[in-house]
Parts: C-alpha cells; sequence; structure tokens
C-alpha cells in the first residue's frame, strides 16, 4: 500500500510530497529518492494535514529505497566535495565583484549536478559565473537565490518557544505572515517578540491563525463592554484557550466568565 510522505531533499533543500511503498518509514530516516533526471537523498521530516487531505499541487516523488551504509558513505563525501566547492565558487566571485552572499553549497546524490544557494538584493548577472563553474566541476550548476527566511532555514536553529525552528522541521512553504495575524493572537506588537531568527515575523502565527479564529468565535474582544448578570462591565482580558473573559465591572470587581456565561 503506497503512503504520502514528505522528504527534505539534501540538507538544506525544498521538501517534497513522495510515494512510498514501505509503510515502515519513519521520521529522521535517510532516503534515496527519484528527482530531477536522476537519484538524490533526503530525509523525512513530519507529515502536515495537507498530505492527509491529498491536496497534492506538484507531481510526486518516489522513493526507492531507505539509504544503505554505502549510500551514507556518498553523502558524507558529497558534503566534503560541496565544502570545496563553496569555496571555488566564492573565490570566483570575489573575483568577478559579483554583489552576492554565498550561502551554502550542495552536491545531488549522483553527483550530476550541484546547487549554490545565495542571497543579494536585487538581480545578480550570474551566466559567465556558471559556465566556468561548469567548466571546472563538470556537472549541472543551479545557483539559486534566497530570501532571508530560506536563509534561516538553511542554518537552523532555535526559536523562542525552544523549539527547533518550524522552517528548518517541517514547513514545506513559507505563507504569508501579517501583523494583523498577531494582533489577533493577542500579542504584544513589539517586532523582537513577534520575529524568529530571520528577521521577519514568525511563521507560526501564520499557521496558527485559524485555530485563533476559530477558537475565538463568540468571544468578545478586549475594551469590549458587556452586560453580565452582576451588572455592566469592560473586558480586560480575553483567555481564547479557555475559552473565558475577565470582565471589570463598574465598582472594580473583576470576574471571570467562561464561553456558556457570555
Amino acid at each position: 500500500m503506497q503512503q504520502l510522505i514528505l522528504v527534505r531533499l539534501r540538507d538544506a533543500g525544498q521538501i517534497y510530497f513522495c510515494n512510498a511503498d514501505n509503510p515502515d518509514f519513519k521520521e529522521g530516516d535517510c532516503v534515496i529518492v527519484e528527482h530531477d533526471r536522476g537519484l538524490d537523498y533526503g530525509h523525512i521530516v513530519p507529515s502536515l494535514q495537507e498530505a492527509a487531505t491529498n491536496k497534492i499541487k506538484e507531481s510526486l516523488k518516489r522513493i526507492v529505497r531507505l539509504a544503505r551504509d554505502n549510500d551514507l558513505k556518498q553523502i558524507e563525501e558529497n558534503r566534503a566535495k560541496a565544502r570545496e566547492a563553496y569555496n571555488s565558487c566564492l573565490k570566483k566571485i570575489e573575483e568577478r565583484k559579483l554583489q552576492m552572499k554565498l550561502v551554502r553549497a550542495e552536491y545531488s546524490f549522483d553527483r550530476s549536478k550541484i546547487i549554490f544557494y545565495f542571497t543579494a538584493d536585487g538581480r545578480i548577472d550570474f551566466r559567465d559565473l556558471v559556465k566556468e563553474l561548469a567548466k571546472i566541476f563538470k556537472a549541472r550548476i543551479d545557483l539559486r537565490q534566497i530570501g532571508v527566511r530560506d536563509e534561516a532555514r538553511l542554518f537552523g536553529g532555535f526559536g523562542s518557544c525552544g523549539r527547533e525552528l518550524c522552517c528548518a522541521r517541517f514547513l514545506k512553504d513559507f505563507e504569508p505572515v501579517t501583523i494583523k495575524m498577531a494582533k489577533e493572537e493577542g500579542l504584544p506588537l513589539n517586532p523582537p517578540k513577534i520575529s524568529g531568527l530571520c528577521g521577519r515575523l514568525m511563521c507560526c502565527l501564520s499557521f496558527e491563525y485559524e485555530t485563533y479564529k476559530h477558537l475565538s468565535k463568540g468571544l468578545p474582544r478586549e475594551g469590549e463592554r458587556i452586560n453580565t448578570q452582576q451588572g455592566k462591565g469592560k473586558v480586560v482580558g480575553v483567555n481564547v484557550f479557555r475559552r473565558t473573559a475577565t470582565v471589570e465591572l463598574e465598582d472594580g470587581v473583576q470576574i471571570i466568565l467562561h464561553y456558556d456565561e457570555l
């Protein structure tokens, strides 16, 4: 029986849905997959609800097998070669005085392609650089310009919650994140408190937003004046998860009302 599994290509590549015949694959397993006219490797990451609903937009990849000992050895060799490729590319960038910051280099499993990730303020004409790198390494060259959120995903780390970064652990795509989401979730609008390591608004605001909207239905907003059995009062606090509101009555007494009482 086939099942859909999320796999992050290489160490820092994109996440794809893959078909798997083996139901025993588990999170963290290193696997060999069919990808981009050849074989590549990746690691299984936590599944998302999207996989369960079969809302798949891109063509599915196929997991060929669990990585064997000789596969793991080749992957380690590829990482060493990637470090050499990084240094060579960095030297060529400096020689050409290109305004780009090289972030990482990766080899595909079969070494038919090298991916170079870089950041830049604008568009960069790197066609000559690609031609020169292709001559040096005798492989297809893929230069990918990434943003600061992608850079954080590549390097990884831990968020203010103490957990591994969502982008590095399981997020397949970056969804738009707005300040409105932080307001809806009752968070302080202080940039350092609601920003991730990348300096952008935290990704968790996006995928938590729908839950907050659902749990907030029927609850009053902070500052709203409501009528209670004890009299009129002003809402001074709302606990979305407990479905309660703290109300300050006209005589200064504060009471806690549960959702069913509102």
